[in-house]
């Protein structure tokens, strides 16, 4: 009589049934693979399990093997599989730290925590170039630093950055162009249709290499900023002489500093009407009323009527009476009412709370 257990057919990739002396039941033990096939079958099993696995991220030589090894592969049984994720759990449950490979993924990983300037001189000794994508780094870059990366370099590579840039920033760069500049790179987009996506990459990395070679400022804000965050501070009398005075040595940077000074007197053209109650729950009321009721110049008391104008009537009633009981106020006293509140507005500016009413500059006091 035949062998039954010879009848049986084998699904590609398994190995012979074993036969149990005790209950003589077929079994199907796992079949024998390497490192490279175990890792091709998780692969395709979160895949499967829609798992989003970042492979363009591996080595090129990796990402090659993972590709080629599936097909390779035929059938694999329920058994082989099963041992396979276990024994990736098993591996993954045994993990206590995991380290990137290489110089190259070390300085990835502390990218954001050294100094540019570190890293750029560490990547040039040791031969590396930065993993990932070159093109995400430059996108969170600001736009007037895209810009003018892309007058310094030619037309072809500013078309291929415009190109990588999501179409809203893409928009915006242009904006900050000269006319010419930006109608030149715009023309250049219709050239770039043949570009390989190795010299795009090529392109991002000269680009981002250019980021890291720049030398950290020591200051987080510009100057003009700096100079106007001081003169916010400053009495009437001393803001305007220095304006007067940058003038004379430097219009473009007075003109700077202009753009960042807020005063009292700005309140109306540039708080929302709807933020007052905001700015004013920052400020004690016996300095409101100080500020209010001192208000001498002509900025100064539309500010103040602005500001009696946008709150409560009630409240406003309450803030009239006290400023008639006060009656006069001192110059540096409702100075520094003044100075008080354009503190709270700052504060409420820098937590995101409210934010300034963009105007142009002719319109600044």
């Amino acid at each position: 009589m035949q062998d039954t257990n010879a009848l049986v057919q084998m699904t590609p990739g398994r190995q012979q049934p074993v036969v149990d002396a005790d209950d003589a039941a077929t079994k199907v033990v796992p079949r024998r693979l390497n490192s490279r096939e175990k890792a091709a079958i998780v692969v395709r099993l979160l895949l499967n399990e829609g798992a989003d696995i970042p492979l363009e991220e591996l080595p090129d030589s990796l990402q090659e093997k993972l590709t080629h090894q599936p097909g390779q592969m035929g059938l694999v049984d329920h058994v082989t599989l099963a041992a396979v994720a276990q024994e990736f759990a098993n591996a993954l449950d045994s993990v206590g730290l995991a380290f990137p490979h290489g110089l190259a993924g070390a300085l990835d990983a502390v990218n954001d925590k050294i100094a540019p300037s570190t890293a750029a001189r560490l990547r040039k000794v040791a031969g590396v170039r930065q993993i990932g994508d070159p093109w995400q780094r430059l996108r969170e870059v600001p736009i007037e630093d895209l810009a003018k990366i892309a007058q310094a370099e030619s037309t072809e590579v500013a078309a291929v950055m415009l190109s990588k840039l999501e179409t809203a920033n893409a928009a915006q760069l242009l904006g900050h162009l000269p006319g010419p500049v930006a109608r030149r790179i715009t023309y250049a987009v219709s050239k770039t249709a043949n570009v390989t996506p190795d010299a795009v990459e090529r392109i991002g990395w000269s680009l981002a290499a250019q980021l890291d070679q720049r030398p950290t400022p020591a200051f987080k804000d510009e100057s003009g900023a700096r100079v106007g965050a001081i003169l916010n501070q400053s009495t009437a009398t001393t803001r305007d002489g220095l304006l007067t005075a940058l003038d004379e040595e430097d219009a473009d940077f007075a003109n700077s500093v202009r753009q960042s000074i807020f005063i009292f007197a700005h309140i109306p053209t540039r708080i929302l009407p709807r933020d007052i109650p905001a700015v004013l729950r920052g400020v004690d009321q016996p300095v409101l009323v100080s500020a209010l009721a001192g208000a001498a110049t002509e900025g100064d008391q539309a500010a103040a009527e602005f500001m009696l104008s946008n709150m409560s009537i009630r409240l406003a009633e309450n803030l009239r009476e006290e400023m008639a009981e006060r009656g006069k106020v001192k110059l540096s006293e409702a100075e520094d009412a003044m100075s008080q509140i354009v503190t709270a507005i700052r504060a409420l500016l820098d937590d995101g709370t409210i934010t300034l009413v963009e105007t142009d500059e002719d319109d600044e006091d």
